[in-house]
């Protein structure tokens, strides 16, 4: 269940309905899939292994190393897991930041400041957020406090008792939002839009987007599956339950899409209207529509849910290998490690308002015009995650002892091992490295 509130966020009900409709829609979201079951499986299955199997260690660094020892090959293959754990810090210097404009917007739903909205007061409601850096600061402040406070309770007491009322909360208030979307939206042109395939829209920046949105989505190197596995039971078939996580993480997705594009199209909206979907796009449409100010507020209800549900997961490795490296409490490292994420964030917080014309990467071509924001995203989503994605594939593939790997998984030496163990080691690093390479050459 914290596996699946990790993988369950922001990046299945903010991110996956933008990047849908940026690139084409039903094509995309079949490549999406093939992507998360062919990729992103294996790749769980395999963190799951290295934490397991790396179980006395605390961090996903320590984890990577315990087992390139059990296996006897060099252990600077750690740094696959520091890797990882970078990735995931940098991506909580911007999330919490996201996750802070869901709270803002609960409360302006809540408050009925979406009835009767126009585009262009809705796009004024947007810009006026981004241009407070005491709102965004403040609700940055929250996010991080909140989840500070529940990873420092440790994952029994805390992350478990959390993702047990929320993970519940997500789906109902989800389920609610489609059947309410289905009922006064057009469902039909929602089912075509993201059933419908049209390959002819299908680019080279199409496979990227799906790959990327895959690891954004499921939490593929972020070393968070690493820090959980190593609390895996023994009696847990990490196949199953990799499957189960992925399949929530997709199921959410998809929902996401049922509760969002019917009402976009019943309102003649675009679906390709980027970030702003969610936080302009929407508000239009809950403005118009019965009901709108009590189901808007279950929506960004929803948000917060994921939101908070991905935070906790994220913070996890943070913690872990903070306490390992400085040998100090859980608590303690929790509140070092919150501390240096709430500063840093307010980076991103105000590349919105303050730093908005500050571009800290623009001595490099691929980076001109690009906040601290921007950077963070593309360092992250772009560089670290399929590199570290790349690596965990080679090293599981390659290095890592066979029958450990085989043991641990609980597979005997039949057709599903064997077909993991050609996805791990030819397919996936195969695939990660055509599309990143493919990416930086285009």
């Amino acid at each position: 269940m914290a596996s699946v509130g990790f993988a369950v966020g922001l990046g299945n009900i903010w991110r996956f309905p933008y990047v849908v409709g940026e690139n084409g829609g039903s094509a995309f979201v079949l490549i999406y899939l093939l992507f998360a079951f062919g990729i992103g499986v294996p790749l769980v299955m395999s963190e799951w292994t290295i934490g397991r199997r790396g179980s006395g260690a605390a961090s996903a660094s320590g984890s990577v190393r315990e087992v390139a020892r059990q296996s006897g090959v060099s252990i600077a293959w750690g740094n696959v897991g520091s890797i990882a754990v970078l990735a995931v810090f940098m991506l909580m210097l911007f999330y919490t930041v996201v996750a802070g404009w869901t709270m803002d917007y609960l409360v302006r739903a809540a408050s009925g400041a979406f009835q009767g909205i126009t585009a262009e007061r809705s796009a004024a409601m947007f810009d006026s957020l981004m241009a407070s850096p005491l709102r965004l600061g403040f609700w940055h402040t929250v996010v991080v406090l909140l989840t500070v406070y529940i990873n420092s309770r440790g994952l029994k007491a805390g992350i478990e008792k959390a993702v047990n009322v929320l993970m519940p909360a997500l789906f109902v208030s989800l389920l609610l939002m489609v059947a309410y979307a289905g009922f006064v939206g057009d469902i039909g042109a929602a089912v075509e839009f993201l059933l419908t395939p049209d390959f002819s829209r299908v680019t080279a920046n199409t496979m990227l987007m799906a790959l990327g949105q895959a690891f954004f989505s499921i939490g593929i190197a972020m070393a968070v599956m690493i820090t959980y596995g190593s609390y895996l039971d023994r009696q847990m078939s990490i196949p199953r339950n990799a499957f189960i996580v992925v399949s929530a993480d997709t199921l959410v997705a998809l929902l996401a899409g049922f509760a969002i594009f019917p009402l976009v199209f019943a309102h003649q909206l675009a679906p390709d209207s980027g970030t702003g979907l969610v936080f302009q796009t929407l508000p239009i449409a809950f403005g118009e529509l019965p009901g709108g100010q009590i189901f808007s507020s279950i929506f960004f209800l929803l948000l917060i849910a994921a939101a908070v549900t991905s935070c906790i997961g994220n913070f996890a490795p943070v913690v872990a290998w903070t306490e390992e490296r400085f040998s100090i409490s859980h608590a303690r490292a929790a509140c070092v490690a919150g501390f240096l994420m709430w500063f840093l964030g307010l980076g991103a917080v105000f590349s919105f308002n303050l730093l908005a014309d500050f571009h800290p990467l623009s001595f490099i071509d691929r980076f001109q015009g690009m906040t601290i924001y921007d950077s963070l995203d593309y360092v992250m989503s772009n560089v670290l995650l399929p590199v570290g994605a790349f690596l965990t594939s080679i090293f599981v593939g390659w290095f890592a002892s066979n029958d450990a790997i085989r043991e641990e998984m609980g597979l005997a030496d039949g057709l599903a091992y064997k077909l993991w163990r050609i996805l791990i080691r030819y397919i996936v690093p195969v695939a990660v490295a055509i599309i990143f390479i493919a990416n930086f050459v285009g």
